[in-house]
């Protein structure tokens, strides 16, 4: 651990959950889909399947998966996104924590799918990625599957420079003993290139 802020912090003051709550209320009410990576991950999964949401947030993909039959743990540290979480779905179980300690928040471990979605592993705090990596690796069943959304450029992160590279994570990954299934360029399941500025990735853990 390095002791520093996530970087999710430095940017919110950790104040950000009602706001952020209102702005996907304004795109679902102007008829843009908000459910696409919970329709990405329901496509890879047989309900029901158990799916830890890591990082979150206020809920919105963990609530949509639960809508499909999915039994759906979150996780978060930013108290303010778990407010409006446990508001709107106070039956579901929402976790507040450092994913960098997943295994000490008590959640029953072998989910067959953990999503990092909305930038969750480049707003970690600095030097923490690797340890967050192994954990939520951990937190899999054999041949459960890692499932990450990241932008990688300045224009899809609200970040002025990106924190980490692809093949960094690809790096953390494999040292966590998993494997790379597919890449994409968005939730909708467009071709990932190199180039692009951000991946959807699926890493699966082996089966023995």
């Amino acid at each position: 651990m390095t002791g520093e802020r996530d970087r999710w912090a430095e940017l919110t003051g950790g104040q950000a959950g009602e706001e952020y709550s209102r702005r996907f209320a304004r795109l679902a009410e102007s008829g843009h889909d908000v459910h696409g990576e919970a329709t990405f991950c329901a496509e890879l999964l047989e309900a029901p399947a158990r799916v830890l949401d890591a990082g979150c947030g206020t809920g919105r993909i963990a609530i949509r998966l639960a809508e499909l039959g999915h039994e759906c743990v979150g996780v978060d540290v930013d108290p303010s996104m778990l407010a409006v979480a446990r508001r709107d779905a106070p039956a579901q179980e929402w976790l507040l924590g450092d994913l960098a300690h997943l295994d000490t928040l008590g959640p029953k471990p072998d989910f067959d799918l953990v999503l990092a979605a909305g930038n969750v592993i480049p707003l970690l705090a600095p030097g923490t990625e690797p340890a967050v990596v192994r954990q939520l690796a951990a937190a899999l069943r054999p041949g459960g599957l890692l499932v990450t959304g990241m932008g990688l450029d300045a224009a899809h992160l609200p970040l002025s420079e990106p924190p980490l590279t692809l093949r960094e994570f690809d790096h953390w990954c494999a040292e966590a003993g998993l494997t790379l299934r597919q890449r994409y360029a968005t939730w909708s399941g467009d071709p990932y290139e190199d180039g692009c500025g951000y991946a959807v990735s699926v890493h699966s853990r082996p089966t023995t």
